[in-house]
């Protein structure tokens, strides 16, 4: 009788104990923080903020980064010799450096060459390589190659993102917000808002919605340049921009396999200067900097705020901060790169400041 064994028993030991190191690493982590922001406390609406920059990592990404690892380990794909490839804009990257780093695996982030230098030192940091491309389309390609020359495994996060995921339940993101939520005035949010860069996220949370049969609706909002909007308008998921977003973990484009449009309730476009300008307010109320796409999901939030406000209607909005605004002072937060990407803040930062104060928000098309 002819047999063959793919898997010896010493490999299948390894994968067992990297099992266990990363379900550790899960177990003696904190769940992270749901911050309130401050609003007029007789709008009736509360506005909270999940704090996912507290990771180990920094960012929301440290959640997919762990249910990726696993879900490569429980295929078969990963093992003791492997050579871990992420096409990835940083943050994902740096998360996955850390378990990389952690089961003694090599690392190879694919990222455009406009990725923040704090993000790459960050990745370096954690023991992985950063392999530059200059097109920004063109990462996912460049990831899948490297893999193949490497004899290696591309994580490929936005196919695998919402796959990996266990959506009804396991300490998810959508779980801890609804168990952090329990005790408020308004315990089952009206909205919550969130980016897309994979689509994990939204995923997540839409499925976790309709299984718990909440009436909380998902809004993604989405940085200039991204397919997802215009795919969601057009109603034609094979849309392409060919051009990389400014705000770096969201916004892609093509539309990934992980985005599931049809969890999704509303999607907003928030123009790049806008993200900039609601993450520096944003930033002023806190007390603390939170990166740019913290700034697209809390312009998205107060556009939401606003038309609950104007129609008479009492609840909460959640949304999340992503990681912090550390990573992008050269960047976001410097006046000079700004004005060079032909950037002005200004009119955006008295809206949300004008929001701030009255609730008030322009009428679309204004």
């Amino acid at each position: 009788m002819e047999q063959l064994d793919r898997c010896n028993d010493a490999d299948r030991a390894w994968v067992t104990d990297a099992i266990a190191k990363v379900e550790a690493d899960a177990n003696r982590s904190a769940d992270t923080h749901l911050l309130p922001f401050p609003l007029p406390d007789g709008w009736g609406i509360d506005l909270y903020l999940k704090d996912e920059s507290v990771h180990p990592t920094g960012s929301l990404k440290h959640r997919l980064a762990r249910s990726l690892f696993l879900y490569g380990l429980c295929n078969g794909w990963i093992g003791p010799r492997t050579t871990i490839v992420e096409a990835s804009s940083g943050s994902t990257a740096v998360s996955e450096a850390y378990f990389a780093r952690m089961l003694g695996l090599p690392f190879i982030a694919v990222m455009p060459a406009s990725t923040s230098p704090e993000k790459v030192l960050l990745i370096e940091f954690q023991g992985g390589k950063c392999h530059l491309v200059q097109d920004p389309a063109a990462v996912v390609v460049e990831a899948r190659w490297l893999a193949e020359d490497t004899g290696g495994h591309f994580m490929d996060q936005f196919t695998y993102a919402e796959r990996a995921t266990d959506w009804r339940g396991n300490n998810n993101i959508a779980e801890s917000i609804y168990a952090q939520l329990a005790l408020e005035r308004h315990p089952v949010p009206a909205w919550v808002v969130v980016g897309a860069g994979t689509g994990g996220t939204s995923a997540t949370i839409g499925r976790y919605v309709r299984y718990l049969r909440h009436p909380t609706k998902v809004c993604v909002v989405d940085p200039e340049n991204s397919a997802f909007y215009p795919a969601w308008e057009a109603a034609d998921w094979a849309v392409e921009t060919g051009r990389g977003s400014r705000i770096e973990g969201i916004g892609r484009p093509r539309v990934e396999p992980s985005f599931q449009p049809t969890v999704v309730d509303r999607m907003v476009r928030v123009p790049d200067a806008a993200s900039l300008a609601a993450m520096r307010a944003a930033s002023a109320v806190l007390g603390r900097r939170v990166g740019g796409s913290t700034g697209t999901n809390v312009w998205g939030a107060f556009a939401l705020i606003s038309e609950m406000l104007a129609a008479g209607v009492r609840g909460s909005v959640v949304t999340l901060i992503c990681d912090g605004g550390e990573r992008y002072a050269d960047t976001y937060y410097s006046d000079e790169w700004v004005a060079a990407q032909g950037l002005d803040l200004s009119p955006y930062l008295r809206v949300a400041e004008s929001f701030l104060a009255t609730g008030a928000w322009p009428a679309r098309g204004t």
